[in-house]
């Protein structure tokens, strides 16, 4: 559970830092237009480097801080369907859905398995 906190921690740094100073690179990677206001693309940096150094946080005690962890997992989650729904309105290329992938879908699984290792944490103590 730490390892796998401290690697989203990691990443939503990583990747929000691109967000914010290197702009341009996720929408040339996938051949579209640079956006308009790209202070908005600049700010969902901001919001995922802040998750990130919630995860890290989280890391130190996933038992204990798993409302972290909770968030990260429904932003996870609503994330792909905005993006569904982008597509369906045509408003994104299928070809953007590799941040949903790499940001969103690939930790599904594992975030899931800390709050169900959470939640059987809970039921152990009250049996106590």
């Amino acid at each position: 559970m730490r390892t796998t906190l401290i690697l989203a921690g990691i990443y939503n740094i990583v990747w929000g830092f691109f967000a914010i100073f290197f702009t341009e690179l996720s929408f040339s990677m996938v051949g579209m237009k640079q956006p308009l206001y790209p202070e908005f693309w600049q700010c969902i940096g901001m919001i995922v480097g802040v998750y990130g150094i919630g995860y890290l946080i989280a890391s130190s005690d996933p038992i204990k801080h798993w409302p972290i962890t909770l968030v990260g997992l429904i932003g996870k989650i609503l994330g792909p369907i905005g993006f569904v729904g982008a597509i369906l309105q045509d408003k994104l290329p299928v070809e953007f859905g590799w941040n949903i992938i790499t940001n969103d879908i690939i930790w599904w699984i594992p975030f899931t398995h800390i709050l169900y290792k959470t939640y059987n944490e809970y039921l152990n103590s009250r049996v106590l």
